[in-house]
């Protein structure tokens, strides 16, 4: 599955409460500002077609039913989020403005790399490394009142024929930032974010990637179960991540649809992903 080959893919770190503590990421940022303390911490790549400055980076990561895991001795998480497909606009060479067009379940898995100096350096180790649901919700507005505010996340691990849940049980109303603040916020890091501590110069990214007209953009982890903090993949598991509509379905109902394989409904758009 090759649909976003020629968009750049950037995520949200920092955008749910409580997220980084738990993946014992908070300290790194310690150098970035921010002016409010519920504010995101930074804006990463985790795709950028045709990138020589980083190469590993223009390697095409997403997949919809599998998770390739890194060669080495790597603690692996499932990240449950919600991704954007965005078009981009431009004025002076500058990025005027991002419009959502539609949302999708989407796992930023990662590696828990301690030393890694960039974010991006624990999010794109090759082919099949992120996940994306292959159902795609349009967006009416993403405003106060928008559809997306009826939707929630969860995510689940299978693991030796056991289903555990994974992440929260989250609202997507329960991101920090959401809706135009969220926008807002990302277009000054696309165009103004340095290179300090584990933050990169997006601006330049976006040059290399040809100033693409789309991107993805994946908007923040949710807080994992006690569970999801101390358990990792292996192969032979499953990820399973849902952004359900929660005015029609209800967590335990989703737990449900997933033991019969009935997740295929109107309303859902879910991401399992075998892991090899």
């Amino acid at each position: 599955m090759k649909k976003y080959e020629s968009i750049i893919g950037l995520g949200v770190a920092g955008n749910f409460a409580g997220h980084l503590e738990q993946a014992n990421e908070a300290s790194d940022f310690k150098n970035i500002e921010v002016k409010e303390e519920n504010q995101p911490k930074a804006i990463f790549p985790f795709y950028v077609p045709n990138s020589k400055t980083k190469e590993f980076l223009s390697q095409y990561p997403l997949s919809h039913d599998q998770i390739k895991m890194p060669e080495g001795d790597f603690n692996v998480q499932i990240e449950p989020e919600i991704a954007l497909y965005c078009d981009i606009e431009y004025s002076d060479n500058k990025v005027s403005k991002i419009i959502p067009k539609s949302f999708a379940a989407y796992n930023d898995c990662s590696i828990r790399r301690p030393n890694a100096k960039k974010i991006s350096e624990k999010k794109n180790w090759g082919e099949s490394s992120k996940g994306i649901s292959q159902t795609l919700i349009p967006i009416d507005s993403f405003s106060s009142g928008g559809i997306i505010e009826n939707y929630s996340i969860t995510s689940f691990h299978l693991s030796d024929g056991e289903l555990h849940q994974y992440g929260e049980n989250s609202s997507a109303k329960s991101y920090s930032y959401f809706n135009e603040k969220l926008l807002d916020w990302v277009v000054d890091r696309m165009n103004n974010q340095e290179d300090i501590g584990p933050a990169e110069n997006i601006s330049a990214f976006i040059q290399e990637a040809s100033m693409p007209n789309e991107c993805l953009l994946s908007i923040g982890a949710t807080r994992y179960t006690d569970y999801g903090e101390a358990n990792f993949l292996k192969s032979g598991d499953s990820s399973i991540v849902v952004v359900y509509d929660h005015t029609k379905y209800s967590n335990n109902e989703i737990i449900e649809f997933i033991r019969k394989s009935e997740l295929d409904k109107e309303g859902i758009s879910s991401l399992v992903q075998r892991v090899v």
